[in-house]
């Protein structure tokens, strides 16, 4: 059995000393700054949206390592992705943070997955959830900009 908080851990690390998707995206076709003021954490999240499917994201920022790696981690997952199978992600990790998410779901997160223990820390929820939340406004801002 794999020691979760090692896995944790071992996750936050690795996605905050060498992200993958932490980059000034040119050309991006959508761009939000998400902040969370309680503890000042900020990114600036930017996609490249052709036919409704995310083709390429990258974010920049600042803010505490939790922050950083669930960025990094979601922008790794969504790629490829629609935009609804993206929000379905969200939705999904949104409610795992907040312990209400079944262990199915959470096994669609994959390595986001790992990112499950937060909800016993409240103080960093907001934290984890910076990207996701910013993900789903820089999509409902798109929609309702184009009705």
């Amino acid at each position: 059995m794999i020691d979760n908080r090692s896995f944790y851990n071992e996750i936050l690390t690795e996605h905050n000393m060498h992200p993958d998707f932490k980059y000034d995206l040119e050309n991006a076709d959508l761009i939000l700054d998400g902040i969370n003021p309680s503890c000042g954490d900020e990114i600036t999240l930017k996609l490249k949206v052709e036919d409704d499917v995310i083709v390429d994201g990258a974010f920049v920022g600042d803010g505490c390592a939790i922050s950083q790696a669930s960025a990094d981690i979601m922008l790794g997952m969504i790629i490829g992705k629609t935009r609804e199978e993206a929000l379905h992600l969200a939705d999904i990790f949104i409610r795992m943070i907040k312990g209400n998410a079944t262990e199915e779901e959470i096994d669609e997160l994959e390595e986001a997955g790992a990112l499950r223990d937060i909800s016993h820390m409240p103080s960093r929820v907001k934290c984890a959830v910076l990207g996701w939340h910013t993900l789903e406004e820089i999509f409902k801002n798109r929609s309702s900009n184009n009705t």
